[in-house]
């Protein structure tokens, strides 16, 4: 008979992850070795190893985690079936507030990796695609005319530069809360994206 789980193995793990996530961030994938994230956690190295296998396990659940937990904010604001304009905001608003618990795994993300393997990568990146595609699918909706120039994807870039990298300058304890700057955000781009001057010829695909 198979070994069941100790209690709170899952807890245990999100804790490796969430301190990995944060030296990886810190340190670079490279930099950080599996001693140090054995010590961050209090565990040792042997009991590290009985979560994860290696230290590229780690760079894979923190990316593809990240990733998965954006997914299914996009899935849950689409099940509200808002209007375009409204469906959009309600998307700004809670990635916000979403990459303000995940700042770690974000960096990982965006920094790291290019150490995964190409299946690895591949798959990860067909992910944020995914992600891409329904801002970029409610972007159209408000302003149908961006199609014919193809611009979606470029607005949609733009927008997610706004979010992105929110993290590198806004402090946690600051009198900006995220709450506060995701409203922010929102209202730039929908203040703009009706003055965006779109090219006269097509953009080639």
């Amino acid at each position: 008979m198979a070994r069941g789980r100790a209690p709170g193995y899952d807890s245990q793990r999100e804790t490796i992850l969430a301190r990995a996530a944060e030296l990886f961030a810190m340190r670079g994938y490279a930099g950080t070795s599996m001693n140090e994230v054995a010590e961050a956690c209090g565990l040792s190295k042997p009991a590290l190893y009985h979560y994860f296998k290696d230290k590229y396990a780690l760079l894979v659940n923190i990316a593809e985690g990240h990733v998965l937990r954006l997914e299914a904010v996009v899935d849950e604001v689409l099940d509200q079936q808002l209007p375009a304009q409204e469906h959009l905001g309600q998307l700004i608003r809670c990635f916000v507030e979403e990459y303000a618990d995940a700042q770690h795994a974000h960096r990982v993300l965006t920094e790291d990796i290019r150490f995964l393997n190409d299946d690895d990568r591949e798959r990860i990146l067909e992910r944020e695609r995914r992600v891409v595609s329904a801002f970029s699918k409610v972007i159209r909706q408000i302003r149908p005319e961006i199609d014919d120039a193809r611009m979606a994807t470029p607005l949609t870039m733009l927008l997610f530069g706004m979010i992105n990298w929110m993290f590198t300058w806004l402090k946690p304890d600051g009198e900006l809360t995220y709450e506060a700057m995701a409203t922010v955000v929102a209202d730039l781009f929908f203040g703009g994206i009706p003055a965006v001057r779109l090219p006269i010829q097509p953009i080639q695909p």
